[in-house]
């Protein structure tokens, strides 16, 4: 893919979007507004899933019923583990 057809295609997305936003029929002022709101969402739930997913993860994972550590619970949980239920 060369240069000027992934302009073309870039600019085809931007047309599509257009579209499905009805955002062609917006004024110029309208579409400063409705652009900035948009790409302020999007940047602010790209941070969220950044700082908070891989707390929630983590958090998740310490609530395995299957640790991977050692400990004396280890011991315990890796016994009812072992059999099946």
């Amino acid at each position: 893919m060369d240069i000027k057809s992934t302009k073309n295609y870039l600019y085809w997305l931007f047309c599509q979007f257009e579209l499905i936003t009805c955002s062609y029929l917006m004024e110029p002022w309208e579409k400063v507004l409705f652009y900035t709101f948009n790409t302020t969402v999007l940047a602010m739930v790209a941070y969220t899933a950044y700082i908070f997913f891989p707390v929630h993860i983590s958090t998740a994972f310490q609530f395995s019923p299957c640790p991977q550590h050692s400990s004396s619970v280890y011991r315990v949980t890796a016994q009812l583990c072992s059999h099946p239920h």
